[in-house]
């Protein structure tokens, strides 16, 4: 039978959110109990998009945890070739469980689809679950709690703002959102984070930023959008995250970027190295909280 899978945090529970993250803090404590967890096992990793932290976090934590992954890309096998439904009934034959890195949602819902192993969503245009459960793991170390924190997300309502608005409602997060007229985050994530939590859309990152615990910022210009480039910077510099925007949050606010950043772009270099600045520890999060979740899905934790 079909095992779980992590396409979005919409299907998941505040309660399966929750355990999740509170198991991948136990594995960062203590690792050392789990480098046999998935001994023998293998995950498939495969990228249509190019990767830096994703490869990294998964590839190590697996080795971490005793198991062993593969990485596949799109431009050097057959995945483009064929239909991708064989493609990936083949591959299920041979692992125990696969992520992918894909453009498209559909992309990621095909794969899915045809495999009978748990499928990890890691990342796709719409939405980012990984990426989320890292951030959020990373408010609760920071904050000790993540229920009545205002976050508060400026620039692009891409997919990194779609995961964190859900999986921070669920998570009892008041959700505060700042983009250009038309650049919001999917309608669907914002009804979904609307059951669980308060949610505000504004047009300006001065009301989102204002009294925030919690600022983000993402790329203006994602993969995939680079016929946009030009249009973009010129439509965003408004929602540069940066020292004077960051003074309207208040003075403990964590600063967040779920990275590649492009300085002087969406944030500043002296945001990002600020006494604020909790980046480099969601970055690191990623390879903990994807440890939890792979435990989980393959039924080891």
């Amino acid at each position: 039978m079909k095992g779980r899978d992590l396409l979005t945090l919409i299907d998941y529970t505040p309660a399966e959110i929750e355990e999740i993250i509170d198991f991948g803090i136990e594995v960062k404590r203590n690792p050392e109990k789990y480098y046999d967890s998935l001994k023998h096992k293998t995950l498939a990793m495969l990228f249509a998009k190019t990767s830096t932290r994703t490869r990294t976090s998964f590839e190590a934590g697996m080795t971490q945890l005793g198991g062993h992954a593969i990485f596949l890309d799109w431009r050097t096998t057959n995945l483009t070739k064929g239909r991708l439904e064989e493609e990936i009934r083949c591959i299920d034959r041979y692992v125990d469980i696969i992520m992918a890195r894909v453009y498209k949602h559909e992309e990621i819902q095909a794969i899915a689809q045809a495999a009978e192993k748990p499928v990890i969503n890691a990342l796709c245009n719409l939405f980012h679950p990984c990426q989320a459960l890292a951030d959020l793991m990373t408010i609760k170390e920071h904050k000790g709690r993540t229920s009545g924190l205002k976050i508060a997300y400026v620039g692009d309502g891409n997919n990194v703002c779609n995961s964190l608005m859900v999986c921070g409602a669920k998570l009892g997060a008041k959700i505060s959102i700042g983009t250009p007229k038309g650049y919001e985050p999917l309608e669907r994530a914002v009804e979904e984070a609307r059951k669980y939590a308060e949610v505000n859309l504004y047009n300006t990152a001065e009301e989102a930023v204002k009294d925030a615990d919690v600022v983000y910022t993402d790329t203006w210009v994602s993969m995939g959008q680079e016929a946009e480039t030009e249009k973009r910077l010129k439509i965003f510099p408004p929602f540069q995250l940066n020292m004077k925007l960051l003074k309207l949050a208040k003075p403990d606010a964590l600063v967040m970027h779920c990275l590649p950043a492009h300085i002087g772009q969406e944030i500043t270099a002296d945001v990002i190295y600020s006494k604020n600045s909790v980046i480099f520890d969601q970055a690191e999060n990623r390879m903990h909280v994807q440890k939890a979740l792979m435990l989980k899905l393959l039924g080891k934790a």
